[in-house]
């Protein structure tokens, strides 16, 4: 493991401030990209896209959601490179001002009624800032925590990705209360607005925690040996393909499940009969609990390793995708909630959590950031993606096609399970030295 020559004190104060920015960090990015997910499903089918049917809108809102996802690779590519040769701290700063403003002006645009096609034109455009900016901002986030970290690099990673749940539990919370608070017509005329529009306070809490972060010692030891030549997207393209592929085949389920209950879920349940807030209220409770899930299954991977975590949630998750559905359709608020605490809360983290650790030991200092951005980003596909596919797959069987979610869902799980077993154990990879965890299952120790 990599031991910074500051002293003790120092080092636990820095960690502790980089963790802190690393989780508030990825409470605001993704309170502005998952309030957007949850908004495509409840309102932007109703005010940008009038033209359509119910069930066509549905998809086409969901399509702009998917669009964010599409735009994440792009942007931990971009900031991946300058982050592998300027720094992680720099990176992280751009990609949380260009959140904050594209999620701020989501909340001023006009609608469909008001200015025609241009409406959703504009509304795709900042969804491909807000892709871009939350691919550039996770990759840096993990490394700001793992790289400071000296002991527990799974537990302090990981409150990275309990920032994911975290924000979702404060965006849908702000469209419940904004919905609670108001009527029908009030809300889809303007309380949507508000939440896009508190990002701006966000973005400046956010921004005055991360300025007091130090760049990372392993970043810091890197830069006194040459820049390499070749730019980090060829490093991990030329020399660790393999490692590339296995990485986004172990991330693929956890997005593709997220996707199903963050997204789509919320549009199958209402159409089932739900009403909005006891889909929302349901939602909000499993996002909460969800925190302590990823927290609590990444600590254990320090002690037993991310590969038997990751096997164990990825199996559950196959057998779990063939209830979601059923426990939906039984009209019961009680079972509809299990369903959202069991997935979300418990199943899902026992692969997502661990994930933040594991892709930042994947990769060598000066293409970790890329590296870890790229594998991440591609498997976040699915979380785009997926919710997309399931609408098309129920539109096309006329508001069916359950059975083929849920097996799509399964066949995830085991790709990430021959993924995850053929990637080996990653747990063991010492930051500070370069070198790079072979995909055949052995790591270097510490």
């Amino acid at each position: 493991m990599f031991t910074s020559s500051a002293p003790a004190s120092a080092t636990s104060v820095q960690l502790r401030r980089a963790v802190t920015s690393s989780f508030l960090g990825s409470v605001i990015e993704y309170y502005d990209f998952l309030l957007y997910a949850t908004a495509s499903a409840l309102v932007f089918g109703k005010i940008f896209f009038t033209d359509l049917s119910p069930l066509a809108a549905t998809v086409a809102s969901l399509g702009t959601f998917a669009t964010g996802y599409l735009a994440r690779p792009l942007g931990g590519i971009i900031f991946g490179h300058f982050g592998d040769r300027l720094g992680r701290k720099r990176m992280l700063v751009l990609t949380m001002v260009l959140m904050g403003a594209a999620s701020f002006l989501i909340g001023l645009l006009p609608t469909y009624e008001q200015v025609g096609s241009l409406a959703p034109i504009a509304l795709v455009v900042l969804r491909v800032v807000q892709g871009i900016a939350v691919g550039g901002e996770w990759g840096g986030a993990v490394l700001m925590s793992a790289e400071h970290a000296t002991g527990r690099r799974g537990l302090w990673a990981s409150f990275t990705n309990a920032g994911a749940p975290f924000g979702m539990l404060l965006s849908t919370a702000a469209l419940n209360g904004s919905a609670a608070l108001m009527t029908e017509q009030a809300f889809l005329s303007w309380g949507w607005r508000v939440p896009f529009l508190i990002s701006l306070v966000l973005l400046a809490i956010g921004l005055f925690v991360r300025a007091r972060v130090e760049e990372t010692p392993v970043f810091a030891t890197a830069t006194r040996s040459p820049v390499p030549r070749s730019a980090p997207l060829m490093d991990v393209l030329r020399h660790h393909p393999k490692t590339l592929l296995l990485g986004i085949g172990v991330g693929l389920s956890p997005f593709v499940l997220q996707g199903t209950l963050t997204t789509f879920l919320i549009s199958y349940g209402v159409q089932a009969g739900f009403a909005r807030q006891q889909v929302l209220n349901g939602l909000t409770l499993s996002s909460g609990i969800a925190v302590a899930g990823i927290l609590g299954w990444s600590a254990l991977s320090d002690r037993v390793g991310r590969r038997p975590i990751v096997l164990a949630g990825a199996l559950a998750a196959a057998v779990y995708a063939f209830s979601i559905f059923p426990l939906t359709d039984s009209g019961s608020v009680g079972l509809l909630t299990l369903a959202l605490v069991l997935g979300q809360s418990i199943i899902h983290p026992m692969m997502y959590g661990p994930l933040a650790a594991l892709y930042a030991e994947l990769f060598s200092t000066r293409s970790r950031y890329t590296g870890a951005s790229l594998g991440y980003q591609i498997a976040g596909l699915g979380a785009g993606l997926g919710p997309l596919l399931f609408a098309q797959i129920q539109a096309a069987s006329g508001g069916g096609g359950t059975g083929a979610i849920s097996a799509t869902i399964a066949a995830c799980c085991l790709l990430t399970v021959l993924c995850t077993l053929a990637l080996g154990e990653t747990s063991r990879a010492d930051l500070g030295s370069g070198a790079v965890p072979s995909a055949a299952g052995r790591t270097p120790r510490a």
